[in-house]
């Protein structure tokens, strides 16, 4: 009986990529990033969105408030004011109420929000763009009290509206 042993040859293959292989990787992950950024920059403007609108909303609510404290004679005012804050840190720093003997304070917010389309170097209160009581809606115009605030940025909303008319 005859035994034959065979041996066979045996190729090894290579386990990296082929150039080509790369390519096309890479040109797949060029396609998916370019598809994703614009998402990222949307994601960022409705965050920033948001938050401009809760301050908003925080601000011209610690506004009523103060007018409410004015007219149920919690604050001073003179018989020339609207009995609108002066500035909108007196919101935050407090005032005396009238109707407490020992004149504590009323403070209506904790910290004055930033506008988040203004630019970081400027102080919270310097974001905002004021109306006073005496100026026209369709011209807000600062004067001697802040009867309503609004952003000073130029850019359009994600819905069509300027974030100045928010």
């Amino acid at each position: 009986m005859y035994s034959h042993n065979y041996k066979f040859k045996t190729y090894t293959t290579s386990h990296g990529f082929t150039l080509v292989e790369m390519m096309v990787t890479l040109a797949i992950l060029g396609v998916l990033a370019t598809a994703a950024f614009p998402m990222g920059k949307l994601a960022v403007q409705r965050h920033k969105e948001q938050d401009l609108r809760h301050a908003l909303v925080k601000i011209r609510t610690a506004i009523d408030a103060y007018k409410q404290a004015t007219d149920e004679g919690k604050v001073i005012k003179s018989a020339n004011d609207s009995g609108y804050p002066k500035t909108l840190e007196v919101l935050v720093d407090g005032v005396d109420n009238a109707k407490d003997p020992r004149r504590g304070k009323i403070y209506f917010l904790r910290q004055l929000p930033r506008d988040p389309f203004a630019p970081d170097n400027l102080r919270a209160e310097a974001t905002w763009a004021k109306r006073s009581y005496a100026s026209a809606p369709d011209q807000p115009a600062e004067g001697d009290d802040v009867f309503d605030i609004h952003s000073k940025s130029i850019d359009i909303g994600i819905n069509g509206i300027a974030y100045k008319e928010w």
